[in-house]
C-alpha cells in the first residue's frame, strides 16, 4: 500500500530544517527586560516569589543592565521603589528620587547600547499602593493623577529616559503626557503606553517586588478579565493619543487579546510576560516537573506567534543567549 503523499514531518526531520522553517523567531532585541532598583539598598535583595529576580542596589542595577547589553537585549524598564511614601507619591517627582536617579545611572551607563524605558505610575510612591493620587473617599482621581502624570514624565525626561511606559491605565493618560513632553521640548521622547492591562491575579509576585502597601484592589481602573474588545479599544484610543508602542499586560492569559490588538493598530505591540507567569514556571521547574529552558522559549515563543512585536520579560537576559543558541 502506498503511504501518504504529502508528509509535514519532512520538514521537521533535522533542527537546521526546523531552524530554517521556523514561522516565529524571538530575537534578542525584541526582549526588554524589567529591572528593580530600592532606595537604600547596599547590596541586592532576593524576591522569594520570583527566584533569581531581585531589588536592587544602584551598583548592581549597573552589572545588570551591562548584562543585558552585553546578551544583546533589546532595553530594559525601570522600576524604583523609594524608602518613604506618601498619599501623594511624591517622591515620584523627586529629582533625587530613587526612580530619577537610576534612569541617569542606566543611561550614563549603557545608553548607547540599550533602550532605556521607565515605568511611569504612582503605585511604587504611594502609601496606599494605588496608581494615583485620591479622592476624600478613597477613589482614585483620576484628572488629579494626570496632572502628577505630566509632571512625572518630565522629571524622567529630564533625567534622560529614552522612552516612559504609562502604566496606571488613567482615561487620558498617554495624551496628557505627551502634551507634557512637547510643551516641554521633549517631541522625541517616546511613549510605551501600558495600554490593556488586566486586574490580574498573576500580578502576585510583582507585590513583593515592589514592596506594595495596597489597600483593596485596582478593578475600577484595570480592565476585566472577561473583556478583550475593550483591550482593543483601550489601544486603539492610546494610538489616538500619541503612543508609540502599544502594551498588553498579562501575556500569556491574553494571547487573544494581544492578537486582537496586533491586527488593530499600526504600532508596535508590546506585552508584558509579568511576575506570576514566570513565578508558576520556576515553581514547576523547581520541583523537576518541567524542562526550565524549554517553557522559557515556549512561553515567548507563544507571546510573539501571537502578534507581540516586542516582549517585556524577566528571562530576557537569560533568554536572549538561549535564541541565540
Amino acid at each position: 500500500m502506498a503511504g501518504p503523499l504529502v508528509r509535514p514531518r519532512r520538514l521537521r526531520r533535522t533542527p537546521v530544517l526546523r531552524r530554517m522553517v521556523a514561522e516565529t523567531v524571538v530575537a534578542p532585541e525584541q526582549l526588554i527586560l524589567p529591572v528593580f532598583v530600592r532606595e537604600g539598598l547596599t547590596e541586592p535583595k532576593p524576591i522569594s516569589s520570583m527566584p533569581g529576580v531581585v531589588q536592587h542596589s544602584r551598583d548592581s542595577l549597573l552589572r545588570a543592565v551591562h548584562e543585558a547589553a552585553e546578551a544583546g537585549v533589546g532595553g530594559v524598564m525601570l522600576f524604583g521603589i523609594p524608602e518613604h511614601k506618601d498619599a501623594e507619591g511624591s517622591g515620584a517627582l523627586d529629582p533625587n528620587g530613587i526612580l530619577n536617579l537610576a534612569i541617569t545611572d542606566v543611561v550614563g551607563e549603557v545608553g548607547d547600547a540599550l533602550t532605556v524605558m521607565s515605568d511611569l505610575c504612582l503605585d511604587e510612591f504611594t502609601d496606599h499602593g494605588h496608581c494615583g493620587v485620591l479622592t476624600s473617599d478613597g477613589r482614585v482621581d483620576n484628572d488629579r493623577t494626570l496632572a502628577v502624570y505630566a509632571q512625572m514624565a518630565l522629571a524622567h525626561a529630564d533625567a534622560g529616559v529614552d522612552m516612559v511606559g504609562p502604566s496606571g491605565m488613567m482615561d487620558g493618560q498617554v495624551r496628557v503626557v505627551r502634551d507634557a513632553l512637547d510643551a516641554d521640548g521633549h517631541t522625541d521622547l517616546g511613549i510605551l503606553a501600558y495600554s490593556a492591562k488586566y486586574a490580574s491575579a498573576f500580578f502576585g509576585p510583582f507585590r513583593e517586588a515592589v514592596d506594595s502597601s495596597l489597600q483593596g484592589d485596582r478593578r475600577t481602573y484595570q480592565q476585566d478579565p472577561a473583556n478583550g474588545r475593550e483591550g482593543v479599544r483601550e489601544a486603539l484610543l492610546d494610538v489616538e493619543q500619541g503612543a508609540d508602542i502599544v502594551m498588553v499586560k498579562p501575556a500569556l492569559a491574553y494571547l487573544d487579546v494581544i492578537r486582537r490588538v496586533r491586527d488593530a493598530v499600526d504600532v508596535p505591540v508590546a506585552a508584558y510576560n509579568i511576575s506570576g507567569e514566570y513565578a508558576m514556571v520556576e515553581a514547576a521547574a523547581a520541583h523537576g516537573w518541567i524542562d526550565r529552558e524549554q517553557a522559557i522559549v515556549e512561553t515567548l515563543a507563544s507571546i510573539r506567534r501571537s502578534g507581540a512585536d516586542i516582549v517585556l520579560t524577566y528571562w530576557a537576559t537569560e533568554a536572549a543567549g538561549l535564541f541565540r543558541g
